[in-house]
């Protein structure tokens, strides 16, 4: 049996308190699309679509096309023949339907997650980790590959000295580094877990290469004790998939946001059982929700989901009823 829903969407957009700098840049603005079915018996479903095109998904215009020339009710069928060029708009739809189909089931985040807050590019690390820290995070990711690698390492050497013992810290080179220097990151870091003196725990280092240095990578994980994770190659299901085909065993950062289908995401962790680092891509509240239960169900191995991000933005409470409010 197929069911119908009335379909409504909004574009949105949300200024962050301060720039996001990242080898891709600075981002000053995350916009989107805030999806609402409703079905027969009025029961609604939302979703969020949240694309990050230079990270490997579809723009936001291909998104919005896509979602004009859709009629007013869709239908199931629709909502899980959405092409795999559009990952951001399968993941919005589909959770949108799950949503819907969970009830208030869908809607209480798992308590027992931990998380990992983002930390400020540069020195401004060095002087937000103690407020955030204090909120209770006690693992961090700090952005590397963005100046000059002289200065990120001597910021480093601040950073690990200062950080409470028991902390776990992760450096994210969004693909931003040369092949020597992820060797020097790499090297640095096992002369780090080596040291008594150093109480806290580098976990691994994110995507240190572009993606089509996979074999790269690949080399590099089995040269030191200092785990990578894949980040920007696995982006969607299909890149996922196929770094998986050819050999990658060690950690895969999973952007729910933008990696496609929810059904198709759990079907391939429960058949592989990866390890996965579940990561947000600056979405509002409607799509964390539904990335949070994806993390609960299909975390591995403890690791520290990567949503801690909330202070990026200003409460979302007032904007989302804005967003709404002519409906």
């Amino acid at each position: 049996m197929t069911n119908d829903y009335r379909f409504e969407f909004r574009p949105y957009q949300r200024r962050f308190l301060r720039s996001l700098t990242t080898n891709h840049g600075k981002w000053d603005i995350r916009e989107g699309i805030i999806l609402r079915l409703t079905d027969e018996s009025g029961k609604l479903g939302w979703g969020e679509i949240a694309p990050i095109n230079w990270f490997g998904s579809e723009t936001l215009e291909q998104a919005l096309d896509f979602c004009r020339q859709l009629p007013g009710e869709i239908t199931d069928e629709i909502i899980f023949s959405i092409p795999d060029e559009l990952p951001a708009c399968q993941f919005g739809f589909e959770s949108a339907w799950e949503w819907g189909s969970g009830g208030d089931n869908f809607m209480t985040p798992n308590s027992s997650l931990l998380y990992s807050a983002l930390l400020p590019a540069g020195e401004a690390a060095l002087n937000q980790w103690e407020s955030l820290w204090q909120q209770g995070y006690r693992t961090f990711k700090w952005k590397i590959g963005v100046d000059a690698i002289a200065d990120e390492l001597k910021i480093f050497e601040s950073l690990i000295h200062t950080l409470p013992a028991s902390t776990k810290l992760r450096l994210d080179a969004n693909a931003g580094l040369s092949y020597e220097e992820a060797n020097l990151w790499l090297r640095t870091c096992d002369n780090l877990k080596a040291n008594p003196e150093v109480p806290i725990e580098i976990e691994f280092i994110e995507q240190p290469l572009p993606v089509e240095q996979f074999q790269g990578m690949l080399e590099l994980s089995t040269s030191y004790e200092t785990a990578i994770a894949l980040d920007e190659s696995v982006a969607t299901l299909r890149q996922l998939a196929a770094c998986h085909k050819q050999g990658w065993r060690g950690i895969f950062v999973v952007k729910p946001g933008i990696v496609g289908s929810p059904s198709r995401l759990r079907k391939f962790c429960y058949q592989h059982q990866i390890d996965t680092v579940f990561s947000s891509v600056f979405e509002t509240a409607i799509a964390r929700l539904a990335a949070l239960q994806l993390a609960a169900e299909l975390s591995q191995n403890n690791r520290a989901i990567g949503f801690g991000i909330d202070h990026f933005f200003e409460q979302e409470e007032t904007w989302f009823q804005s967003l709404w409010n002519d409906l």
